[in-house]
């Protein structure tokens, strides 16, 4: 993650937060899934508004001008902030015919949406998946990139020669400071390749597996060839983050921050394109050479017990890649790698979790779901390739789910919690038969119910019916893990219960929300035009065109205290800021900022799990 700097905003389109007087016209606006609505789901908006004005008459037109339905919204679903003080909710769910519409208000309220489409599941969101695909792409590091719309061109290919590192010690406010020098202690080593994690160019092995077990599951259930491509592009950079042979695996290539008091800089502290590095004349003691010849840190000694959250979803990765390669040879050597990680994982005095260097990057405390989805995806290999070992994995997968189930350290579904998809996988093995199975497909069950209910008692309280805390990180991500987990669920039980709640949390990410913005660049008709992403930011067009982070996901809105202290642009990027806070409320803020890393920086973890909630709608 990002943390920089501060400069005048340019502000689009944003009314000035004044109290309305009582005897004004009410004002408001129209907020719609701006990709639209599948025929057959629930069709859901809201209306933001001045004043209350239950009883309020609405139309919904076609791309004629034509009503095709006319209705009115109940009470006020409560304020937002102190000018939008009323939501009401707008159901035009009867809207079931393919086109293209847009709500309407006249009378109390004047006020219309943005146009939106009524299509078939596959027609609407499949498009999608290819467009998180394309993020991906342009994720990609070392020699195999593709242009894309960025003109992403080759880079950090000394990672191929790489020097290992002793673990970074930090200190600091953020805890992300380096408190000693780097120490090399081996190499070299090939980690060429992969992608980027954020809008930064560092690499994590444990964000990589995340996104892979995703995009793996996506591909499985069914996919593309440009979705496999990057599933094998990703595949084949784990492949050289874990070394079987010596049991070492690799948990990051490059370094966030740098150090004033040791003369070094690191991956935030430079902002340029990424083939920059490349052309740099660096020898060792330089300010810049980390930049460049990039420190590579192992998860823990070689041989040594690897941290279970790693272990099971780089095991988890490996036997996606095992179930879905063609040739019998590369599958089992998959399934082979996937064993060997999986058997490695230190699952007795864990203490703190391997993440990324400093861990207060991604703060994870859950391992038993990463083990139980190992598990899992192994005993499915397994069966898929004739191989003994199925049914023992297959008990394992039930053992761990136990223990997640019973603990206290449980979430839905998001990078710190894999467990909603481990669920879903383990529920068809007891299904074929798990002999000494220690769970069952009832308590599995239970938990997804409680993974969902958990977004529904909260959405009951939020004026736009949000499943997810709008006040902390990640919402974006969870909104489109809610919507994943509803489909999963519905999969698994043939019950459409949480139906109508997973598309509301779909629609709030595209659009159905305060401040009218999809959180997918590229995607509905008002969405980022200035993420926190280096190459984005040089090499793309600033506010919106067609050189955009396609598909990319977002952060989404957050906690108003996280955007205190930005600071100034960052030395070398192109200034490019829209403010949204005339709709900021409930404590949450949106801020499409170049510096705005709390809300505008995209992730490989958020997009992946939108690509999974757009192959899961399809």
């Amino acid at each position: 993650m990002l943390r920089r700097g501060s400069v005048a905003v340019i502000t689009l389109c944003c009314l000035a937060a004044t109290a309305t007087p009582a005897s004004a016209a009410a004002a408001g606006f129209v907020r719609v899934d701006q990709v639209g609505y599948a025929t057959g789901e629930a069709k859901v908006g809201y209306l933001l508004g001045t004043q209350a004005v239950s009883g309020a008459p609405f139309t919904v037109v076609d791309s004629g001008g034509k009503t095709v339905y006319s209705g009115k919204v109940g009470a006020s679903l409560g304020g937002w902030n102190t000018k939008y003080k009323a939501v009401h909710q707008v159901d035009f769910s009867k809207v079931d015919k393919p086109g293209a519409y847009q709500v309407k208000f006249s009378g109390k309220i004047t006020a219309q949406s943005p146009r939106f489409t009524v299509d078939r599941a596959d027609a609407l969101f499949q498009p999608l998946v290819q467009a998180t695909t394309e993020f991906f792409q342009a994720q990609r590091d070392g020699r195999n990139v593709i242009p894309g719309r960025l003109d992403r061109k080759q880079a950090h290919l000394t990672d191929a020669k790489a020097t290992v590192y002793a673990e970074p010690k930090f200190k600091g406010d953020g805890g992300d400071v380096p408190a000693a020098p780097l120490k090399a202690v081996g190499g070299p080593v090939d980690v060429e390749g992969g992608w980027f994690d954020a809008g930064d160019f560092v690499k994590f092995t444990s964000n990589t597996a995340y996104s892979l077990a995703e995009l793996g599951y996506a591909q499985r259930r069914g996919g593309n060839p440009q979705l496999y491509a990057e599933f094998k592009h990703g595949l084949d950079w784990l492949d050289k983050a874990w070394d079987a042979q010596s049991k070492t695996l690799y948990a990051q290539v490059g370094i966030g921050t740098g150090s004033e008091e040791f003369g070094f800089v690191g991956d935030h502290d430079v902002w340029r394109l990424p083939e920059a590095d490349d052309k740099l004349s660096v020898k060792p003691g330089d300010q810049q050479y980390f930049i460049k010849y990039r420190p590579v840190f192992t998860a823990g000694p070689a041989g040594s017990p690897v941290s279970p959250n790693l272990a099971g979803r780089v095991a988890a990765a490996f036997a996606l890649g095992a179930q879905l390669e063609q040739d019998p040879a590369k599958a089992k050597r998959y399934l082979d790698e996937a064993a060997s990680i999986f058997g490695a994982a230190k699952t007795t005095g864990v203490g703190e979790l391997v993440t990324a260097f400093p861990h207060a990057y991604y703060p994870e405390a859950s391992w038993l779901d990463d083990m139980e989805l190992g598990a899992a995806q192994l005993a499915l290999a397994a069966r898929k390739l004739g191989d003994n070992r199925a049914d023992a994995w297959s008990k394992q997968a039930t053992q761990w789910a136990k223990q997640y189930i019973g603990s206290t350290s449980k979430d839905t579904l998001n990078l710190y919690d894999t467990s909603a998809l481990a669920h879903a996988e383990l529920i068809g093995l007891l299904r074929q038969g798990v002999p000494g199975a220690q769970v069952t497909e009832k308590q599995l069950v239970d938990d997804l119910k409680r993974q969902l209910n958990s977004g529904v008692q909260r959405a009951a309280s939020s004026p736009f019916r949000t499943g997810v805390e709008i006040t902390s990180f990640d919402a974006a991500s969870k909104s489109f893990g809610l919507a994943a987990t509803a489909r999963l669920y519905r999969a698994a039980t043939g019950d459409t219960s949480f139906d109508a709640f997973g598309v509301q949390q779909r629609n709030f990410a595209l659009g159905a929300n305060a401040w009218g913005i999809s959180l997918v660049i590229g995607v509905g008709s008002t969405y980022p035009k200035c993420p926190q992403h280096q190459a984005a930011n040089l090499a793309g067009d600033l506010n919106g065109g067609k050189r955009v982070l396609y598909g990319a996901v977002i952060n989404g809105p957050n906690g108003a205290e996280n955007f205190d202290g930005l600071g100034d642009m960052p030395d070398g990027a192109k200034s490019c800021g829209n403010s949204f806070t005339a709709f900021d409320g409930k404590g949450s803020k949106f801020f499409d900022d170049v510096r705005s890393w709390p809300s505008s920086e995209p992730a490989i973890d958020f997009t992946s799990t939108a690509l999974l909630a757009f192959g899961l709608s399809s």
